[in-house]
C-alpha cells in the first residue's frame, strides 16, 4: 500500500511537471525533443500508429509498447529485448520482451557533460553522481534522499583531467610523428643499402669471373709444367718429417713454459695470502676450521724449507726454443739431397741454347706434354706434386672475391626481406624493432622486445623463459572500463602483436603472448596476466598506435 501511494504521488508530480507551458517532460534528451512538443496528444516514437493523451506522459504507467511515454520515470525500466515473454497487465504489447526506444533518463548536468542514466536508477534512493551529477534522477526523494547538484566540482575536475588527457595525447602524437620520421629514415637507409649492395655485387661478379678465367688458365699451364723436384730422396723426406716434428715440439714447449709461469705466479699469490692469514689471525678465536687451516699451512711451509730446491734455468729452455740455423740447433741444409734428375738434365740442356730458342723449345715441349696427357697417351703425374705458388695465388685471389660476393648476396637478400616485412602503419615499428621494455609482477619480471620475443624471469634468479616469438599483427575489440590514470585498454578496436611458439610448458602447450597496444606518451608495459595455462596477455602503452588527429573533447557547459 505504501509503495502504491508513492507511485501515485510520483505520477501526480510528473503530470504537474508537464502541463507548464514551454516546458519539456522530465528525462527527455536533446535528440528526442522534437517528439515531445507540447500538444494535446503524443504519438509513440517506435509505434506511430499508437496515439495517447499528452497527460499520459510520465504518469508512471507504460502506455507505449516501446516505453517512450515514460522518459522521466522507472515505469518502463523492465522493457528489455532479453526479457522473457510474459503477460504485462495494462500494456498494449502484453510483454516486456521489447527494446526501449529511449536510451535512458536524460541528466542535463549543467556545468559538466549531459548523460543518459538507466531507467532503473531513477528514484531508486541512490545518488548516481558518476552519471547524473546534478541529482535530477532522484527528484522523487524516495526514502528522504536528496541528491545535491555537484556538477560544478565534478565538471571542474573532469575538465582538468580532460585537459591533461588532450595535452598528453598531443605529446604522444608529436612523438609518433618523430618516430614516423625516424622509421622513414631507417627505411631509406635499407633502400640505399640495397642499391649499394646491388652495384657492389655486379662489380664483384665481373671481377670474380675474370679471376676465375685467369685461375683456370694458370692452373692449366702450371698443371703440366716440368718443374725441378727438390729433396725427392729418402733422406730428404726423412729430414723434412724430422724438421716438422721438431718445430711442433718447439711450439708445444713454448706453450708449456707459458702455462708454467702462470701457475707459478698463482702459487706464489696463494702462499702470500696464507702466510698473511697465519700472521694476522686471532689464536684466541675458537674456530677449529681456522686452526686446522693454520696448522696445515705451517706443515706445508716446513716441508718447503726442508726440500732441496732444484734450480731451473729458463735460459736453457729459451736456447732450445731458438729457430734452427747454422749457429744453433740443427742445420737442415746439410741433409738436403742434391741429386740430379731428368728434369735437371733437361733444364741444363736448355741452358746451353740461345734465349729465343730456349723459350720456343720450352713452350713447345709444354704444349706437346699437355696434348699427350689430355689425349690419354701420357700419364698425368702432376697430382703427385703440391700446388705451385702461382696457382695458389690465383686460386686465393679468386676465392677471396667469390666469398666476398657471396657474403654481399646474403646481405642483400636479408635487406630485401627486411624491406618487405610488415612494420605496421607508416613503418612505425621499424623504429621500435630491437628495443625492449619490462615490468615486475608478483615474483616475476616480464620483458617485451618489439617484433622479437617476450620473456619471463624469476626474481629469485635463473635464466629467462621465452613466452613467445613475434609472428604477426592482429586486431580485436577491447571492452573495459576507462581507468582514471589512463593506463588501460578502454573500449574500441586495438592493435595486437601476436607472439607464438615460445618455450613449452610442463605437460602443456608452447607459451604464447598477445600484446595489446594503447596510445600513450611513452613505451610502457602496464600489466601482464595469464588468461589460461601458458597463454599470456600484456597491456602496453606506446605512441606507435596513436591517431594523428587529437580526438575532439566534449565541450562543457559551464553556465
Amino acid at each position: 500500500m505504501r509503495r502504491s501511494r508513492a507511485l501515485v504521488l510520483l505520477g501526480i508530480i510528473a503530470r504537474n511537471g508537464i502541463v507548464r507551458a514551454g516546458s519539456l517532460p522530465r528525462g527527455v534528451g536533446p535528440e528526442f525533443v522534437k517528439f515531445y512538443e507540447i500538444k494535446d496528444t503524443f504519438t509513440c516514437i517506435g509505434h506511430p500508429s499508437i496515439t495517447i493523451p499528452a497527460s499520459s506522459i510520465n504518469d508512471n504507467s507504460c502506455d507505449c509498447p516501446d516505453g517512450t511515454d515514460e522518459p522521466g520515470t522507472a515505469a518502463c525500466a523492465l522493457l528489455d529485448r532479453l526479457s522473457p515473454e510474459q503477460p504485462l497487465p495494462a500494456s498494449l504489447s502484453g510483454t516486456t520482451n521489447i527494446t526501449n526506444a529511449l536510451p535512458g533518463f536524460w541528466c542535463e548536468n549543467r556545468g559538466h557533460v549531459g548523460a543518459y542514466i538507466p531507467f532503473m536508477y531513477v528514484n531508486d534512493g541512490v545518488c548516481d553522481y558518476d552519471l547524473c551529477c546534478d541529482g535530477s534522477e532522484e527528484y522523487g526523494k524516495v526514502g528522504g534522499i536528496k541528491c545535491e547538484n555537484k556538477c560544478a566540482a565534478i565538471g571542474k575536475e573532469y575538465r582538468r583531467v580532460e585537459k591533461e588527457r588532450r595535452e598528453g595525447l598531443e605529446r604522444a602524437n608529436k612523438r609518433r610523428r618523430t618516430m614516423v620520421k625516424e622509421s622513414k629514415e631507417f627505411r631509406r637507409r635499407v633502400e640505399a643499402k640495397i642499391a649499394t649492395l646491388t652495384e657492389e655485387i655486379k662489380e664483384l661478379e665481373v671481377k670474380r669471373d675474370e679471376l676465375k678465367a685467369k685461375f683456370d688458365e694458370v692452373e692449366r699451364q702450371e698443371k703440366f709444367k716440368i718443374v725441378k723436384n727438390e729433396g725427392s730422396g729418402k733422406l730428404g723426406v726423412l729430414a723434412g718429417l724430422a724438421k716438422t716434428r721438431v718445430n711442433e715440439l718447439r711450439d708445444t714447449l713454448s706453450k708449456v713454459m707459458g702455462e708454467r709461469h702462470k701457475l707459478a705466479a698463482r702459487v706464489s699469490e696463494l702462499e702470500g695470502i696464507l702466510a698473511a692469514f697465519k700472521e694476522e689471525y686471532n689464536p684466541n678465536f675458537n674456530d677449529e676450521g681456522v686452526k686446522k687451516a693454520v696448522r696445515a699451512w705451517e706443515d706445508y711451509a716446513a716441508k718447503r724449507v726442508g726440500e732441496a730446491v732444484e734450480e731451473f734455468n729458463d735460459m736453457d729452455i729459451l736456447e732450445v726454443m731458438k729457430e734452427d740455423s747454422e749457429e744453433s740447433g740443427i742445420n737442415w741444409e746439410e741433409y738436403e739431397e742434391d741429386e740430379g734428375t731428368d728434369t735437371d738434365i733437361l733444364y741444363s740442356f736448355e741452358a746451353y741454347l740461345p734465349g729465343p730458342l730456349r723459350e720456343f723449345l720450352h713452350c713447345k715441349i709444354n704444349l706437346l706434354r699437355i696434348w699427350l696427357i689430355e689425349s690419354g697417351i701420357l700419364a698425368d703425374t702432376s697430382s703427385e706434386r703440391g700446388e705451385s705458388r702461382l696457382v695458389k695465388t690465383a686460386r686465393e685471389a679468386h676465392d677471396s672475391v667469390a666469398n666476398e660476393a657471396n657474403s654481399k648476396v646474403r646481405s642483400l637478400d636479408e635487406q630485401k626481406r627486411d624491406l618487405e616485412k610488415d612494420y605496421g602503419k607508416d613503418d612505425i615499428f621499424r623504429y621500435l624493432k630491437g628495443k625492449c621494455i619490462s615490468t615486475e609482477a608478483g615474483e616475476y619480471e616480464y620483458e617485451l622486445c618489439w617484433l622479437d620475443k617476450t620473456n619471463q624471469k624469476s626474481k629469485k634468479g635463473g635464466g629467462k623463459t621465452n613466452m613467445g616469438n613475434f609472428d604477426r599483427f592482429d586486431w580485436d575489440e577491447a571492452d573495459e572500463e576507462e581507468r582514471h590514470d589512463g593506463k588501460g585498454l578502454g573500449r574500441g578496436k586495438r592493435l595486437i602483436l601476436k607472439y607464438e611458439n615460445g618455450q613449452g610448458c610442463w605437460n602443456g602447450p608452447n607459451r604464447k603472448t598477445d600484446v595489446w597496444l594503447v596510445c600513450a606518451e611513452t613505451e610502457e608495459l602496464w600489466r601482464v596476466s595469464e588468461l589460461e595455462k601458458c597463454v599470456y596477455k600484456m597491456e602496453v602503452g606506446t605512441p606507435a598506435v596513436c591517431e594523428e588527429v587529437v580526438e575532439p573533447s566534449h565541450d562543457k557547459d559551464e553556465l
